[in-house]
């Protein structure tokens, strides 16, 4: 029996809700397996982020390229990658993988700052993601960090343009709306679809995480993009509701639950 793997590159959690840690938890209960490439170290808890320091961009190629040597990769997630130099040499590993799998699919997490607006980068995110917009097959922004990519565009068509321009799928989640119910909208070159979920009270220490690291999972397992970005949205959704404290602030997503326990 084997799963198919999925390239993970993303900062480490010491909490353990959230980067690496929970991108790992998602994959794996998606039945595909992660391979946890560590693009940085942060100093943080269930609600803040104190301290990032990125790996050595060469580390992070290194990392990468054993895995590449040895293992069939069937898709690669991105969360916060550090800096500008990691960005470049995570790019530079994908137009590699790319050159005998040219539609390997790409989930890019824009990850800008902590739910709290504390930094992830030491230098500017939204430069780092430039460099890699263009490398994905889907990019996850929330309703803030759209904003940002699209340099202060609030105007949700205009983002959405923008988005398109540089990657062929977008799902702009509304986490950070107001109103009684969250509102994802996935887009392509081929239409749309809007999704709806009651909003759960509380706060979600790697929501973000868990979402695109299980869009990424059944993107492997050869699932279609739409049926993928629904079915990663109702386990994730799922996880919130069963999310557990390990101290005051934000929750901890319950990722244990698969699909298939989940009914």
């Amino acid at each position: 029996m084997t799963r198919p793997s999925v390239l993970v590159f993303a900062g480490s959690d010491p909490s353990g809700g959230a980067g690496i840690q929970a991108d790992i938890q998602a994959i794996s209960a998606m039945g595909a397996h992660p391979l946890p490439v560590i693009t940085a170290l942060t100093v943080q808890d269930n609600d803040r982020v104190y301290q990032v320091q990125p790996v050595a961009a060469d580390l992070v190629r290194q990392q990468a390229q054993v895995l590449m040597n040895k293992i069939d990769i069937a898709a690669v997630k991105i969360g916060i990658v550090g800096n500008r130099d990691n960005a470049e040499a995570i790019a530079d590993t994908l137009r590699r993988l790319k050159i005998s799998k040219p539609n390997l699919p790409v989930v890019l997490d824009p990850v800008l700052a902590s739910g709290h607006g504390d930094h992830l980068s030491e230098d500017n995110p939204v430069q780092s993601m430039a460099i890699l917009m263009p490398m994905a097959t889907l990019v996850t922004p929330n309703l803030p960090e759209a904003e940002k990519l699209c340099a202060g565009e609030r105007r949700l068509e205009a983002q959405v343009d923008k988005l398109l321009f540089q990657c062929p799928n977008v799902l702009i989640k509304g986490g950070h709306d107001s109103g009684p119910d969250v509102v994802n909208r996935w887009y392509s070159d081929s239409g749309q679809r809007t999704w709806t979920w009651p909003r759960l009270d509380g706060g979600f220490h790697g929501s973000g995480c868990t979402l695109a690291s299980a869009v990424a999972a059944l993107l492997a397992h050869g699932k279609p993009m739409m049926e993928a970005i629904e079915s990663a949205q109702a386990y994730c959704q799922h996880a919130l509701m069963s999310a557990y404290a390990i101290a005051d602030g934000q929750r901890i997503p319950d990722r244990s639950a698969t699909l298939e326990n989940k009914a």
